[in-house]
Formats: structure tokens, sequence, C-alpha cells
């Protein structure tokens, strides 16, 4: 696929998309918090879309090959859809939960789909620039989504700030329509059947046991502060310093500015230097600002900390997916992905519920603590115990057999 093809594709969808989630990252812990429920149901509902996502990692790798890329971006997109505009009913928060898990599951259906696609296109050489501009695009989409979710919850309601949500959805599901070729693109490698899949799979996690253990245990911490980051700026913008739903929009999208411009240095240290050049001081940078949060006290002080915060996640820009690629035997890609992604979407749960649980008891000091301590935990296995696999993969793949992709 050409690369003008694969922008109309693939990266305007997910820009669509993101965008529309981004709205959310303000406005729906706000919408929650005036229900009038506790940090522990807030948590809860924040991380509900990311549980949806986490139980439907490793059925949707299995299903790649049977449905095709296309209709598995088209399903998961629709779903996505649904579960966003459904928030700007009056729902209870039973009902919320269960329609952003219903959004995860979209987005586990979409998220892969997309993962597996680039994966199978990209040389080695290439990948790590061809993911960072694919988590880059990800991120422009949803630079300006919190200012905007803010801003239309201040000047209408938080309902209406969903609804907007829901028309990007249905945006980006229409342009994956309309641009995703119905043939043609990389073809679905095989190896046999789906048992003998993964059989390949679990021979590759096996062999390469500690490695991959390692590189897990990795992710998993660095989807956590990734995903914990989300909750906790809201939070202690609005329970600490006191600022208005537009003022944290403000301060995220300042933090997602420089987060999005950093993702081609990120892909150009990936190629050049190894993964880990990007994803070591990516998550050590983002352990230092999420330590400053909790002590801004003021608009520019919480600013100054989702720069740092902003810098850190922009270097990491596609790190943790191009691992996964890395790790990924071929033949059974799908399979694999599926699992890395199960991993790294245990973090993502485990992030706000971090800031939730922790904060109800100890405050969003211990919660900010709790989240820097895995940035460094991830940086750290990265550094010590992750080989690089730029210079030498560690999955030795088997001779494969194509079938014909959707």
């Amino acid at each position: 696929m050409r690369r003008s093809e694969l922008i109309l594709a693939v990266y305007l969808p997910t820009a669509l998309l993101a965008m529309g989630q981004g709205l959310l990252l303000v406005t729906l812990p706000i919408h929650v918090t005036e229900l009038g429920v506790s940090l522990t149901i807030v948590s809860v509902i924040v991380a509900a879309a990311a549980i949806g996502t986490l139980v439907t990692d490793v059925p949707a790798g299995a299903l790649l090959h049977r449905i095709g890329l296309r209709r598995a971006m088209l399903i998961g997109s629709a779903l996505v859809v649904v579960g966003t505009i459904s928030l700007a009913m009056p729902l209870t928060p039973e009902a919320i939960v269960g329609f952003r898990l219903l959004a995860g599951v979209g987005t586990a259906m979409w998220g892969l789909s997309r993962h597996a696609f680039i994966t199978q296109s990209a040389t080695l050489e290439t990948r790590g620039r061809s993911i960072a501009v694919f988590g880059g695009i990800n991120r422009i989409g949803m630079f300006a989504g919190p200012a905007v979710g803010g801003l239309v919850a201040t000047a209408a309601s938080t309902s209406a700030s969903f609804l907007l949500a829901g028309a990007m959805g249905l945006l980006a599901f229409v342009a994956a329509a309309m641009f995703i070729p119905r043939t043609g693109g990389p073809a679905v490698v095989l190896v046999g059947g789906g048992r003998k899949r993964w059989d390949l799979v679990l021979k590759t996690l096996r062999t390469n046991s500690s490695d991959l253990i390692a590189a897990a245990v990795a992710q998993l911490f660095a989807q956590m502060i990734r995903q914990g980051r989300q909750l906790l700026i809201p939070l202690v913008g609005v329970g600490v310093i006191g600022l208005n739903p537009a003022e944290v929009g403000i301060v995220m999208t300042a933090s997602a500015v420089l987060d999005m411009s950093m993702f081609i240095p990120a892909g150009i240290l990936m190629d050049r230097f190894g993964r880990k050049f990007a994803s070591v001081p990516s998550f050590a940078v983002m352990a230092i600002g999420i330590g400053m949060a909790p002590f801004a006290g003021s608009f520019v002080g919480l600013i100054i900390a989702g720069l740092v915060i902003g810098l850190g996640n922009g270097l990491g820009s596609g790190t943790m997916m191009t691992l996964g690629s890395d790790l990924a035997p071929e033949g059974a890609t799908g399979e694999f992905l599926g699992i890395w992604r199960l991993i790294g979407d245990v973090g993502m749960v485990a992030g706000p519920l971090a800031v939730g649980l922790i904060a109800a008891s100890w405050g969003f000091t211990g919660s900010a603590l709790t989240l820097m301590v895995a940035g460094f935990l991830a940086s750290g296995i990265l550094f010590f115990l992750v080989k690089e696999t730029r210079i030498a993969p560690v999955v030795h793949s088997v001779e494969p057999v194509e079938t014909p992709g959707d």
C-alpha cells in the first residue's frame, strides 16, 4: 500500500477517532464526579474502557485472520461510536460502565488490526519510524481533544462533549469504510491452522521466556503510568488546585502538544540507535513529571508538570508497539500481538484504578508516587533486562505460508 493510501485508510480515521476520545479525557471524570459517586467509582468508570479492551485483546487477535483487517477496523470503530454517543443519555453509573466496556471492545479490535497491519507492512529497519508516526498521528488527533472537551463542557454541558466525541468517531468509521481497500494491502501471513499458530506462539514464549517476561513486565508498568496520568491530572487540577474544566483542558492540551511533537525524534532514535534509546528515558522523564503534579500548587505549576510528562510520553511514541512487533513470530502475528496488548492493557486498567483507590486512602500524593515508581521500574527493566531488538531480534521466525488477507 502506498503512503498516500495509508494516510487515508489508517491515519485519517485514527486521527478522527483519537480526537473524539480525547474529548472524554477531561469531561468524563468531571461528569462522573458530578454524579456524587466516590473516587473509587470514578476510577472504575475511567478504567472501564481499558477493561473492555483487555478482555477482548486475545480473542480479537485470534479473529484477525478470520474476519480480515478491514472488517475488524470497521466493527471496532462502530462499537466505539455506540459506546461514546450513549454517554450523552441520562445514565446510572452502572450503565456508564457498560457503555465504556463496549467502547473498550471496539478499541481492542480497531487497535489490534492497525497494529498487525503496520507490523506486516514495515521492514525491521523502518518499523520504528512507521509505528512512531502512527503513534504521532494518534497524538495529533488527541492533542486538541481535552481543551475542546473542556470548553464545550463549560459552555454547554458534558453531554454535549459526548455527542461531539461520538460524531468524530462516526466520521472515522465513514473514512475507514471509504478508504480501506476491500482487497490488497498486506497479506495476513499464517502458519497452518489455528492450533499450529498457537503452538508457534507458545514455542516463542518458552524459547525466549526470560526476555519476554522482562519485556512484558516493563510493558505493564509503562502502560500503567501512561494511563494513570490521564486521570491524575484532571483530579489534581479540580480537587487540589481548584481549576475549572477549561483550565484543566488547557493543561492537558499543552502536555499533548509537546507529546505529539516528539514522535519523529522517537522514530529516528529507535531505528538508528535502538529501541532502548527512546523507551528508557521516556518513562524516567514521565515518572519525574508525575511526581511533580501533586506539588504543582497552581495553574502554571500544573502546566509545567504536564509538559514534563508530555515530553517523556512523546519520546516513547510507538516504543511498546515497536517492541511487540519485533518480538512477534512471523506466521502468528495476530495471536502474539493479542497477548502483548493484553499485558499492556492490564497496566492501562491498573493505572486509573491505582489513582482512585490510593487517593481515597492516602491522597493524590500517594497516587502520584505509585505511578512514579511504576515509571522508574519500566525504565530500569527495559535498560537492564530487555535485549535490544533492533540489533538482534529475540524471536526467530519460521517459514510462513501466505494466504490472502481481507
